[in-house]
């Protein structure tokens, strides 16, 4: 497909609290550059009252609008699952969806989040330690990031989150995709984050709207590399503290470029270019 011969495409973000998103800007943008008509708008649950219960009607009405796709954000990475008619393969092991693509009638499931966090850590921490590290959160976005520090070659990742089981059961699933002991539910984290090489954070702590460290910042030493995906603000309050005691560190805005980057070419058929959405990305 071209742009020429599909000019116009309608897409959107669900998610709560997203008012400050890049992402709009980011397709449009890019949907610009490429000679398209392309509106991108936003589906604010918290704006409209709602929670991720009133999914299956947010996604009929946005089919029956005539959307060409939209992106998934929190909490609804792992609701929107069972509304869908297809998923890709990455989208099916990683039990997330962070893109859905509309078309000849049927909803298909993406995940590009695993690709767009690999790629910013591949970029911004080429030659760290991956011996150990500490993950924070084992949501939809948990899942893709830890799918892809294992690819990257982390050794062993120790998962945290308030819901135990949670944890449990994403160590559980990549152990069986990665080989077992790769991941593991962790118990004490003032010990594995005192042992580890790095820290990755994947709840939305920091967020403009939950501010905030995620875990007491006396767990963190120098020695850790620390890797966020919150994104606004860009320097969340654990990035300038670890930054702070001589951290190696990477911001949310890689994963949220590259995301993007993926997502905005599963819904037109159109390759963008990745360093203009960078480059439109540092400009805002």
């Amino acid at each position: 497909m071209t742009a020429s011969n599909h000019p116009s495409f309608l897409a959107g973000l669900i998610g709560a609290g997203i008012q400050a998103s890049r992402t709009p800007s980011m397709h449009e943008r890019e949907g610009a550059e490429q000679g398209m008509r392309y509106v991108y708008r936003l589906i604010d649950i918290d704006k409209l009252g709602l929670g991720p219960e009133a999914l299956p009607d947010l996604v009929q009405a946005a089919r029956r609008m005539g959307f060409d796709g939209l992106n998934v954000t929190y909490p609804c990475k792992q609701a929107i699952i069972p509304l869908l008619d297809e998923l890709s393969d990455d989208a099916r092991q990683l039990g997330a969806v962070n893109t859905v693509v509309f078309r000849d009638g049927r909803s298909h499931g993406h995940n590009t989040d695993w690709w767009g966090f690999a790629e910013s850590f591949r970029r911004g921490l080429p030659d760290v330690k991956r011996d150990t590290a500490v993950q924070l959160g084992a949501g939809g976005a948990g899942a893709a990031v830890a799918h892809a520090a294992l690819a990257l070659g982390v050794g062993r990742l120790s998962i945290f989150d308030r819901d135990r089981s949670r944890a449990a059961g994403l160590a559980a699933e990549l152990s069986a995709r990665f080989g077992e002991g790769r991941a593991v539910a962790g118990t004490d984290l003032a010990k594995d984050v005192a042992e580890s090489c790095g820290l990755i954070h994947c709840t939305p702590t920091g967020m403009a709207k939950l501010p905030g460290l995620p875990l007491p910042a006396e767990f963190l030493h120098p020695a850790l590399w620390v890797a966020e995906i919150v994104y606004f603000p860009l320097e969340t309050e654990l990035l300038r503290v670890a930054r702070g005691l001589g951290c190696r560190t990477l911001d949310g805005g890689g994963m949220a470029v590259f995301q993007a980057v993926g997502a905005f070419e599963l819904i037109t058929g159109v390759r963008p270019d990745a360093e203009r959405m960078r480059g439109h990305f540092a400009s805002m």
